[in-house]
C-alpha cells in the first residue's frame, strides 16, 4: 500500500516543503556558486532511475573545469575546490535534485542514481536497485556512503528494494540529517569522491 500509492504523493510534499523552507539557502548556494566557480551554477548529468529509465539530475556544481595540456579534464582531486568540498561535506550540492523528486524522476529515499556508464556491468542482483525511484538519501548513504565498497552499496541498495515501508524511510531520512551534521562517510579511503565502479568479481555479492 505504503509503496504503490503514498510514497510518491509523500515524496511531492516532502519536497515542496524543503524547497519552500530552504529557498533562502537554494539562493544563498546559487550566488557563491556562481561568483566561485562560475557558470553553469548547476550540473547537470544523465542518471538511470526507476526501470533504467534515464533522466537528467541536477546537482550545484563543486569542480573547476581546468584541464591539462591535452585538454583533458584534471583529476577530481584537483578540480575539487574547498569551497566544493564544503558543499559536498555538507550535502548542499544535493539541494536541486528536490527538483528532480518533484518532477517525479527521484524519491527523497531510495538506492543512489548511478553513472549511465555502470549499466552494463551490473549483474541481476546489482540491476535490481532500479526497481524502485533512485533517492535523494538511502539506506547505503546512512550506512557509510562513500566510505564503504561497492559491494556493500549494491547489497543494501537491494535490501532497501525488499523492505520499501513508511518507517524505514523515515528512519532513513532522520538518519540522513544527523549524517549530514556529522559530515560522515563524504570520501572513499583513496579518493577525493568514490573511485569508479568496474563490475564486482565472482561471487562478491550476496545472493
Amino acid at each position: 500500500m505504503y509503496r504503490r500509492f503514498l510514497k510518491r504523493p509523500m515524496d511531492f510534499i516532502l519536497a515542496l516543503i524543503a524547497i519552500i523552507v530552504l529557498s533562502p539557502v537554494l539562493l544563498i548556494v546559487t550566488i557563491l556558486v556562481r561568483i566561485k566557480l562560475g557558470s553553469p551554477i548547476i550540473f547537470k548529468q544523465k542518471r538511470p532511475g526507476l526501470n533504467e529509465k534515464i533522466f537528467t539530475m541536477y546537482k550545484f556544481r563543486t569542480m573547476t573545469d581546468e584541464r591539462d595540456e591535452n585538454g583533458e579534464l584534471l583529476p577530481d582531486s584537483v578540480r575539487l575546490t574547498k569551497f566544493g568540498s564544503f558543499l559536498r561535506s555538507t550535502s548542499l550540492d544535493e539541494l536541486p535534485e528536490l527538483f528532480n523528486i518533484l518532477k517525479g524522476d527521484m524519491s527523497v529515499v531510495g538506492p543512489r542514481p548511478l553513472l549511465v556508464q555502470y549499466l552494463p556491468l551490473y549483474n541481476d542482483y546489482q540491476k535490481r536497485r532500479h526497481e524502485v525511484r533512485p533517492g535523494l538519501s538511502g539506506l547505503a548513504q546512512v550506512n557509510g556512503r562513500n566510505a564503504i565498497s561497492w559491494e556493500d552499496k549494491f547489497n543494501l541498495d537491494v535490501e532497501y528494494v525488499d523492505n520499501v515501508g513508511f518507517i524505514g524511510d523515515w528512519k532513513i531520512i532522520f538518519l540522513t540529517i544527523k549524517k549530514v551534521f556529522v559530515r560522515e562517510g563524504i570520501s572513499s579511503n583513496t579518493s577525493a569522491t568514490m573511485e569508479p565502479f568496474r563490475g564486482s568479481p565472482s561471487g562478491s555479492v550476496k545472493l
